[in-house]
């Protein structure tokens, strides 16, 4: 917690947010030239007035749509909450988290065989891989028989660098391909993943269709876009959010949490990222038709397979030709 917001927990007021949340991104936001321009901008909304409100969510909110102005960064913005839990360290905030999401299987909400032998997993969240390994490798090891898989990311709301690594590591033969790097703060160092040499399960090796809605963002952007830049998946919905910036969360009182990104995504296929642009489809479809647009795309693909025995493709067939046209 910075100074500033540990001086102001219980008075915390509008110009004292805009102290902390300034002082804050001065001392840890990936671009210092985009806080420079935060800041200009939250201290003249202050001085004109523009938040003169009582603390609380509006306030919040009004001050992350200027930040929003200032930066373009859909990570960068402040978090309310109505009891008084922002204040906790910061290792009682990750247990929370963590807790959180093991009440959420980890974000593995749905796991199945379709007709064809299309697997199918959704996905929620990918929280690091120390907590969510376990489920994710169970998920994985549930479809590992079918002959194409289709990922839903359409209600991912982010995830954790090391845990989005591990999950991909699946779809490839070996640890041997480079799948993103992450720079820490404005210069560095930088960190780049991997796919594991080892995994607590088998290999995916048959073809991969990703589901994505404008929803979709951060780590499930992040999964989306490695394996579209790698040829290792087809993304079929909607462009997705556009949070590329991994990022912690600040507590600036007992309320109030900054969330701020403090490294950048790199991608080194495509040398970029999806931050403000958000994942392009392959596929573009509206989110609630893109599983019936993939799963007859698998479909295809498995029926024409002349690799796969001949009853796997009958079955195939029967599903396609089940499909409402």
């Amino acid at each position: 917690m910075s100074s500033t917001a540990s001086n102001t927990a219980a008075t915390l007021d509008a110009p004292a947010l805009v102290d902390a949340v300034v002082e804050t991104m001065t001392a840890g936001y990936v671009f210092p030239d985009r806080s420079a321009r935060a800041a200009e901008l939250l201290r003249a909304q202050l001085d004109e007035g523009a938040y003169d409100l009582p603390l609380g969510p509006d306030l919040c909110d009004r001050v992350s749509a200027d930040l929003l102005v200032a930066s373009g960064d859909r990570h960068l913005r402040l978090i309310w909450h109505d009891d008084p839990v922002a204040s906790a360290d910061e290792a009682s905030l990750v247990a929370d988290l963590r807790e959180m999401f093991r009440l959420e299987n980890h974000g593995v909400h749905r796991v199945e065989r379709r007709p064809g032998n299309i697997g199918l997993v959704g996905l929620t969240v990918v929280p690091d891989a120390a907590s969510a390994g376990p489920a994710l490798a169970a998920a994985l090891r549930l479809v590992e028989h079918t002959h194409a898989l289709i990922l839903d990311l359409r209600a991912t709301r982010g995830g954790a660098p090391d845990g989005v690594a591990f999950l991909a590591s699946f779809l490839f033969a070996d640890g041997e391909v480079h799948l993103s790097d992450v720079v820490e703060g404005p210069h560095g160092p930088t960190r780049q993943l991997w796919t594991s040499g080892w995994l607590p399960g088998p290999r995916y090796s048959g073809p991969v269709w990703i589901l994505t809605s404008a929803s979709t963002f951060s780590g499930g952007e992040a999964l989306a876009y490695d394996l579209q830049a790698l040829g290792r998946a087809t993304v079929v919905g909607e462009v997705t959010r556009g949070g590329a910036h991994p990022s912690t969360v600040v507590s600036l009182g007992e309320h109030v949490e900054l969330r701020l990104p403090v490294a950048r995504s790199v991608n080194p296929v495509t040398g970029g990222n999806w931050e403000a642009v958000g994942v392009q489809p392959d596929v573009a479809a509206p989110a609630d038709e893109a599983l019936a647009v993939a799963e007859r795309a698998a479909l295809e693909a498995v029926a024409a397979d002349e690799t796969l025995p001949a009853t796997s493709r009958a079955e195939a067939e029967r599903a396609l030709a089940s499909l409402p046209r």
